[in-house]
C-alpha cells in the first residue's frame, strides 16, 4: 500500500488525484491530507434543505462529487483519508464487490483508531459514519464516511472515504450545512472530546492500522514535510564540483547565430535566465527553449535563478516573435517554458495557449512542448492550455514530498500531482522533471518516480541540482552517474515510456526523441552519464 500524507490541499486538486490513481495505477493508495474550507454533495443531495449559507461568504467552495450521500465539510484540523484500492468481488473475481462489508472495513479502521486513542466508538443503526454513545440520546458523530466503488482500468476500485473531525471548527456544519443531511444528532470532535492529539499523531495510527487491514502491514510512507526542515550547510559553493559535472563550453558559430536571432526578436530563453550549464552545446545545434510572458517570476523558489522583481505586463507581440524564430531556426520541435504570473488572473496561460497557436499557425509540422506553472491549481486556466493541445504537457515537481516546502514554498506536491493528472484526462503526453542533491533519500526518489507513473506521466527528467549562487539552497550532495543510471532503469520499469536521466539532464533534453517515445508507448530509460553524450534542447 502506498500511503501518502500530502498536507493541505485543495478539494478539486484531491479530487483530481483520486481520478487519476483510480484510472491509471493497479496499486493501493491512502491518501492522507487536510482540505481548505469545502462543502462537497453527492447527486442526491438536497441543498435548498440541507445548506443553509451562501458558501463564497465563510471562504468555502462547495462541490459536487461522485459519491452517495448528502451535504459535507472538509476543512482544517479534519483527517481527510481517500483509500484507492481495488477489491475483490463478492463471489469471485467475475462478481461484484461486497460494498457493505467494504464500508464496514472504514467504520472499523475509524473506531479502531478512536480505540487507540481511548475513544469508544461505534455505528448507530440507519445512520452513515462513526459514532460517540452511538446507542443513547446523547449520539453524535464524529467521522463521515462517503465512498464509491466502481470499475475502473483493470478492477473495481474505490474514490473517497472517511473525514475524522480532530480539531475542526464545527461552526461549519453546526451553523452552515445539516451534515449529512442529520439534523437530530449533533457533531462532535476529538478536542471536544477531550482527547487533545495532533494531526500527525492521528495520521500515523491511521496509516499503520489501514496498512495491516488492506495492505498486509506492508507499505510505502512518502510524507510531504509536517514541519519546515532545518537548515542543511550541504556544500560550499565554491567546491570543485566532480568531472561528470563539467559542461563542454563552445562559442561557435552557431551559438553567435543562435544569440542574433533570440536578441534581434527580443526574446528570453530559460537557458540564459536559469543559468543552464549546457548552454553553450545547446545554442551550438541551434536551439534553445523560450521563455514566455518576462523575465520576472512571482515565486521565489529556493533553487532557481530567475528574477522575482514585480512582472511587467505581458507582450501582446511576443506570441508572433516566438512563432517566427522557430521559423528561422528551422525548429521541428519547440519547448516553451514560462515564469510563474500569479499576478495574472489566468496565471498567464492564455498568453502561453496564443503562445502555441502562433507558432502552429507560423510553422505547420512543428510540434509544441509546454513547460508551465501550476497555474494555483486553477481548472479554467489550464483549460486555455488545454484546449490548445500542445504536443507535450511539461509540469516539474522538482523535488520528492518531504522537501516541497523548502524547494518551492509556492506550490504543492498534491497540487502539482493533480495538474499532471488533469492534462493526462484532457488527452495530452504528460511529462514531470525532478533534481537530485537537495537532501532526498533513494526510497523517496523511488516513491516519487513511482507517484508519477500513477497518475500517468510518460516523460520524466532527472538532473543534479547545481546551486546558481550563495544564496539560493545549498548542494547536500553529488550524485553518481550510476545513479542516475538506476533511477533511470527504474523508472522504466515502472511502465514511463522515457526517463531522461543524467547529471547534467534539464527537462528539455532530449525534448523530441522522448515526445516521440512517449507518442509511440516505447518504454526506454534514457539514462546518460556525461554531457558530452546528451543531446540537444529543441532538435531542427
Amino acid at each position: 500500500m502506498r500511503v501518502r500524507w500530502l498536507g493541505r490541499v485543495k478539494y478539486r486538486d484531491a479530487l483530481a488525484l483520486q481520478h487519476a490513481l483510480f484510472e491509471h495505477s493497479a496499486d493501493d493508495y491512502l491518501l492522507m491530507l487536510e482540505h481548505h474550507h469545502v462543502f462537497t454533495h453527492g447527486a442526491s443531495a438536497d441543498l435548498q434543505k440541507n445548506l443553509k449559507c451562501d458558501p463564497a461568504s465563510v471562504d468555502a467552495e462547495l462541490v459536487r462529487v461522485n459519491r452517495g450521500g448528502d451535504i459535507t465539510y472538509h476543512g482544517p484540523g479534519q483527517l481527510v483519508v481517500y483509500p484507492i484500492r481495488t477489491l475483490p468481488g463478492k463471489h469471485g473475481d467475475a462478481s461484484p464487490a461486497d460494498i457493505t462489508a467494504y464500508v464496514c472495513s472504514v467504520e472499523q479502521l475509524v473506531i479502531d483508531t478512536l480505540g487507540e486513542l481511548q475513544i469508544t466508538a461505534g455505528r448507530k443503526s440507519g445512520y452513515p459514519g462513526v459514532w460517540i454513545d452511538a446507542d443513547t440520546p446523547r449520539a453524535r458523530k464524529i467521522c463521515a464516511i462517503g465512498v464509491r466503488v466502481a470499475r475502473g482500468s483493470t478492477a473495481r476500485r474505490t474514490m473517497h472515504g472517511f473525514a475524522l473531525n480532530i480539531d475542526t471548527d464545527l461552526r461549519y456544519m453546526r451553523d452552515h450545512i445539516v451534515p449529512c443531511g442529520i439534523g437530530e444528532y449533533p457533531v462532535t470532535s476529538l478536542r471536544e472530546e477531550g482527547c487533545n492529539v495532533t494531526m500527525r499523531e492521528v495520521a500515523d495510527i491511521v496509516a499503520r492500522l489501514a496498512s495491516q487491514r488492506w495492505g498486509g502491514a506492508d507499505h510505502d510512507r512518502h510524507d510531504v514535510a509536517w514541519d519546515y526542515e532545518p537548515d542543511v550547510a550541504g556544500l560550499h559553493i565554491t567546491q570543485r564540483k566532480p568531472e561528470w559535472l563539467r559542461p563542454h563550453v563552445q562559442h561557435g558559430a552557431e551559438v553567435l547565430a543562435t544569440k542574433k536571432t533570440l536578441r534581434d526578436l527580443h526574446l528570453v530563453t530559460v537557458c540564459e535566465e536559469a543559468g543552464c550549464p549546457n548552454l553553450s552545446e545547446c545554442w551550438s545545434d541551434g536551439t534553445a527553449t523560450f521563455m514566455v510572458l518576462g523575465e520576472r517570476c512571482t515565486r521565489a523558489c529556493g533553487f532557481c535563478l530567475v528574477d522575482t522583481r514585480k512582472p511587467e505586463q505581458p507582450d501582446a507581440d511576443e506570441p508572433l516573435r516566438v512563432a517566427e524564430a522557430v521559423a528561422r531556426m528551422g525548429l521541428s520541435h519547440a519547448v516553451l517554458t514560462m515564469v510563474a504570473r500569479d499576478d495574472l488572473a489566468d496565471g498567464g496561460f492564455a498568453h502561453v495557449a496564443r503562445c502555441v497557436r502562433a507558432i502552429r499557425g507560423r510553422n505547420p509540422t512543428a510540434t509544441v512542448e509546454t513547460l508551465v506553472s501550476d497555474a494555483k491549481g486553477d481548472e479554467a486556466s489550464l483549460q486555455l492550455l488545454f484546449a490548445e493541445q500542445p504536443d507535450v504537457f511539461n509540469h516539474n515537481v522538482e523535488t520528492v514530498a518531504r522537501l516541497q516546502r523548502i524547494v518551492r514554498p509556492s506550490a504543492g506536491y498534491a497540487r502539482s500531482l493533480s495538474v499532471l493528472a488533469r492534462a493526462k484526462r484532457a488527452g495530452l503526453v504528460t511529462k514531470s522533471g525532478f533534481m537530485l542533491g537537495l537532501g532526498e533519500t533513494e526510497q523517496e526518489v523511488r516513491s516519487l518516480l513511482i507517484d508519477l507513473a500513477a497518475v500517468g506521466v510518460q516523460i520524466v527528467t532527472i538532473g543534479q541540482y547545481l546551486r546558481p549562487s550563495a544564496e539560493h539552497l545549498p548542494v547536500v550532495r553529488w550524485a553518481s552517474p550510476d545513479e542516475f543510471a538506476r533511477y533511470a532503469a527504474f523508472g522504466a520499469s515502472l511502465g514511463i515510456a522515457h526517463v531522461q536521466s543524467s547529471p547534467l539532464t534539464r527537462s528539455s533534453f532530449h525534448a523530441r526523441e522522448a515526445a516521440d517515445a512517449a507518442s509511440a508507448g516505447v518504454s526506454a530509460a534514457g539514462a546518460t552519464t556525461s554531457a558530452a553524450e546528451v543531446k540537444v534542447l529543441v532538435r531542427r
